[in-house]
């Protein structure tokens, strides 16, 4: 059989690994494939290169699984900074964003990063920056409705 060439491979592999990286779900299963490669008799050192990974994270993996089975796999909660907001609080600004900001008694009829910032600092005592406020305004969870 004749090998198969991807034009353009070192781009594809590049966003093919950014796919992978972007849902849990990918992520695991990218894991599955890994173990169940070690499980096939092939190196961790291989394998590791065939997905793109360190060695010691495919070791990881195969450790993972041989002490808790599939489940192990699965991400759990990652680290980081706590949120400046309660739950509660991040639902009720969420429904604040769907609605226009006329409607909250703004001067303009749709939520932008800074506007949001004041938002946030006025009414939650929240003081976040302009970037951030314009990366929380593309959440899912955030949608927007149209300017009306």
């Amino acid at each position: 059989m004749k090998a198969l060439r991807i034009a353009n491979a070192e781009a594809a592999r590049i966003s093919l690994q950014q796919e992978i990286g972007r849902s849990v779900e990918s992520r695991y299963d990218h894991r599955l494939h890994g173990v169940l490669l070690v499980c096939q008799g092939h190196p961790c050192a291989a394998v590791a290169a065939w997905l793109g990974e360190h060695p010691a994270t495919v070791q990881r993996w195969v450790h993972r699984f041989a002490a808790g089975g599939r489940g192990a796999l699965r991400e759990g909660p990652r680290a980081g900074r706590p949120g400046r907001l309660a739950a509660v609080d991040w639902e009720k600004v969420a429904q604040e964003l769907r609605a226009s900001p006329r409607a909250l008694g703004y001067d303009q009829d749709t939520w932008d990063g800074s506007l949001l910032a004041q938002h946030l600092s006025q009414h939650y005592d929240v003081r976040l920056g302009l970037r951030q406020c314009q990366r929380l305004l593309r959440r899912p969870e955030l949608r927007l409705v149209a300017a009306a």
